[in-house]
């Protein structure tokens, strides 16, 4: 069968892996996750800590966490660039801004996403706002030196890994933490990712929008179909 990526909205870091997968070209259907109450005892099937991404691969199998989600992906676009071969330098350098880009720069927003979304206020909303920003703005001078003069994460490819950073960079447009401008080479960089078709594909896909994509998008199915696909794959499988 075709993969299913459930992915979330708002603005989730699901939104790389649409890009990913736009980028590789194969099939694949999407199924849209309204956070946080999408996350029902069903979703709770797929992925028991209730969050997105979550991916039903092509045998069947749920897949969780970004990471290996995008490994996945990379696993089956090597040939176009998007991952690289396990015990090569490439693959170790895709795991290293993955990895990055999963821990230090998405965790740097984690307490400005707390405060917005629990709706702290007085003086524990000012403890976690100066210490959210404090973080975003030095993850951002961290990334702007890793990044250097290259066109992209990794230097003269496109990976994966561009894809994961411009579905975390957007949110900043949430939070007065930091002015990319400060930052010329990521500002250069999220520009130029806003220019490219999967990225256009994915923010009209979130936004319910006429979307074109590269050809491998199959529509969107409801999470009972993807769940009803999940179990025949696992009887198949029994």
């Amino acid at each position: 069968m075709s993969p299913i990526l459930f992915y979330g909205v708002p603005s989730a870091c699901s939104f790389g892996s649409i890009v990913a997968l736009e980028w590789l070209g194969q099939p694949y259907r999407l199924c849209r996750v309204d956070m946080p109450e999408g996350f029902t005892a069903d979703y709770l099937r797929v992925n028991r800590i209730a969050e997105t991404p979550a991916l039903i691969t092509a045998d069947g199998h749920a897949l969780t966490e970004s990471m290996a989600i995008l490994n996945h992906i990379g696993g089956l676009g090597i040939g176009r660039g998007l991952g690289f071969a396990q015990g090569t330098r490439d693959f170790d350098l895709l795991n290293r801004m993955l990895a990055y880009l999963n821990t230090t720069f998405f965790n740097a927003f984690s307490p400005l996403w707390y405060a917005l979304e629990h709706g702290v206020e007085g003086a524990a909303k000012d403890a976690l706002t100066h210490y959210g920003r404090d973080n975003v703005i030095k993850a951002h001078a961290q990334l702007e030196a890793m990044l250097g003069d290259a066109p992209w994460l990794l230097g003269e490819r496109r990976t994966l890994a561009d894809a994961y950073y411009i579905g975390i960079a957007r949110w900043t447009k949430y939070h007065d933490a930091v002015d990319r401008r400060d930052y010329s080479r990521l500002q250069r960089l999220y520009d130029k990712l806003e220019t490219d078709p999967a990225v256009a594909f994915a923010h009209a896909i979130e936004e319910q929008a006429a979307a074109t994509g590269a050809g491998g998008f199959q529509g969107h199915v409801s999470l009972q179909d993807a769940l009803e696909a999940l179990a025949r794959e696992d009887a198949l499988a029994a």
